[in-house]
């Protein structure tokens, strides 16, 4: 029989369809081929056919917007909002408006175009995470953002629209819902039980064992007791946490390990799938607390939302948790040293 299960921090509800649980197998999907063709914008040579640069980590001393990077960060051609301008809030009768204003930067993570994020070794990977942190220490200056979204589109199922392997960053002037959700949540347990909320997730699952998957020194992979998605996976650091660029030196080199380590598991047990992440942090005006935990959660692109999950918020997952995280937990994977 299915059952319904509730998501502790948000309080939303998903349906785990036991009763037609699906094994990696079982997924009809098509496999992320990096095929090379065609002209590619985020490859060398190709400098001048993006933005100019913001920042670029660059070992050979070579002048910006030319060869010799390692890793570029530049405005997204086509941004969703501009970054220049002011707010503008409006009414509009009982209807709210505003300026489109935030910043929308895509980051380069590797001049190689046949390499995925799966495949960039950890310390490339921990570049990209440095990258992140730099990127939103510098926005967070800027008093009119409230919040800075990092994510990844991998595979063209995903939303991705160019192979070549980049994450993105929106600065928004507002909280998204789904964050605050989180935040709500996190407060309403602290207040009760003046403890966070993750902090206890982690425990627990640490103790169970039922959805943990892995850990390293400094950060944990489990799969969430209420996923929306079959084999979606949670990375958390295991030290209380609440904004992602005040984490500690070696914990990017350790986030970096884990991140190649979920990656590479999953391109093992589902043969290479489109995938989304997403990186939620605290919003930048209350950065240090202790009721918020800072996560990156991986979604495989698996299934399909469709008028059920339009009309009422629920989520079908054909793959109960436990069983996602036993075979992610048995791969046998081996990350490559750096």
């Amino acid at each position: 029989m299915s059952e319904f299960r509730k998501d502790p921090v948000t309080g939303r509800w998903v349906i785990i369809a036991t009763d037609r649980a699906k094994r990696p197998s079982d997924f009809v999907r098509d496999k992320v081929e990096i095929r090379g063709s065609g002209f590619c914008p985020f490859c060398y040579n190709n400098e001048s056919k993006t933005p100019p640069e913001i920042i670029a980590y660059r070992s050979d001393g070579s002048a910006p917007n030319t060869p010799g990077w390692t890793l570029r960060v530049v405005p997204n051609k086509f941004p969703a909002l501009q970054i220049e301008g002011s707010l503008n809030r409006q009414g509009e009768g009982l209807y709210d408006k505003m300026e489109g204003i935030g910043a929308h930067e895509v980051i380069i993570e590797t001049p190689d175009h046949s390499k995925t994020m799966a495949t960039l070794s950890p310390r490339e990977i921990e570049d990209v995470l440095w990258a992140f942190r730099d990127r939103i220490v510098d926005l967070k200056k800027d008093r009119r953002f409230k919040y800075i979204l990092i994510f990844k589109n991998h595979g063209e199922a995903a939303g991705a629209s160019l192979e070549h392997t980049h994450s993105q960053l929106i600065a928004l002037p507002v909280v998204p819902k789904r964050v605050l959700e989180e935040i709500e949540g996190s407060k309403e347990y602290y207040r009760f039980k003046d403890r966070c909320i993750f902090c206890d997730i982690i425990q627990q699952e640490t103790d169970s064992g039922v959805r943990m998957i892995a850990e390293n020194g400094s950060f944990v992979a489990v799969a969430p007791f209420a996923p929306r998605f079959p084999f979606e996976l949670w990375i958390l650091p295991k030290a209380h946490q609440s904004a992602f660029e005040e984490s500690k030196t070696h914990e990017y080199a350790d986030l970096a390990t884990m991140t190649k380590d979920m990656l590479m598991r999953l391109d093992q047990v589902l043969e290479r799938p489109a995938y989304n992440y997403v990186i939620h942090t605290s919003p930048l005006l209350e950065s240090s607390n202790d009721y918020y935990h800072w996560h990156m959660e991986i979604m495989p692109k698996l299934t399909k939302v469709a008028g059920f999950e339009w009309g009422t918020g629920f989520y079908i997952n054909p793959t109960p948790p436990e069983e996602s995280a036993k075979f992610l937990r048995e791969a046998a994977v081996a990350v490559t040293a750096r």
